[in-house]
């Protein structure tokens, strides 16, 4: 069984982080059942950007490497905390010890950004929210190849530009995890055409 960890800071986006939840578990349920997904968080309750709580799994001190073979991450809202919570050392180390351990990183959006501060995607291609400049340049100035693309993967690591290509990354990341034949098998029942 392939183990998800989907990683939770204050302000995430819930759209980003549900397709996550419905990619996994329409595999889990529909598809070859080898996914299964866990939450996590530096609280037990996470508010999401619009003000939605949702309790996890795991507290981010909870957790043991070796139990994973993927970490996901939803971007948010700055106004709402994101950076103050994601940019936290817990978090950054959790996404270095993933990384460290060759393991599946998938991030959405803004959440390009805190690879980035995490220091793992230095002098990789990556991307991120393309509808306001200043975020790009954010993630430029952690030496980071920012590439004008959807969705861009650089290894064993996947950043997207913006809500839109949510679904796209959580079904890329399944294929890589199970198999083109799999994902493509997700993506037909749950009615979505590849971008």
């Amino acid at each position: 069984m392939k183990r998800i960890l989907l990683l939770l800071p204050e302000g995430f986006e819930f759209l980003e982080a549900s397709v996550f939840i419905d990619v996994f578990g329409w595999n889990l349920v529909d598809g070859d059942g080898t996914t299964k997904l866990f939450t996590c968080g530096m609280t037990k309750e996470v508010t999401s950007a619009f003000d939605q709580k949702l309790i996890v799994d795991y507290l981010i001190e909870e957790i043991n490497m070796d139990d994973f073979d993927a970490l996901a991450i939803p971007g948010g809202f700055e106004q709402c905390g994101y950076y103050i919570d994601s940019f936290k050392e817990p978090i950054l180390n959790l996404i270095r010890e993933f990384h460290s351990k060759d393991k599946w990183i998938a991030s959405v959006c803004v959440a390009a950004i805190v690879l980035g501060r995490s220091g793992i995607l230095k002098g990789k291609k990556a991307t991120t929210y393309n509808m306001n400049p200043e975020r790009q340049a954010m993630l430029s100035k952690f030496d980071v190849n920012v590439v004008q693309e959807p969705i861009v993967v650089d290894g064993k690591i996947i950043t997207s530009w913006n809500p839109s290509t949510a679904m796209d990354v959580a079904l890329t990341l399944l294929e890589f995890l199970t198999s083109l034949q799999n994902a493509a098998y997700i993506r037909e029942i749950m009615g979505f055409k590849k971008i």
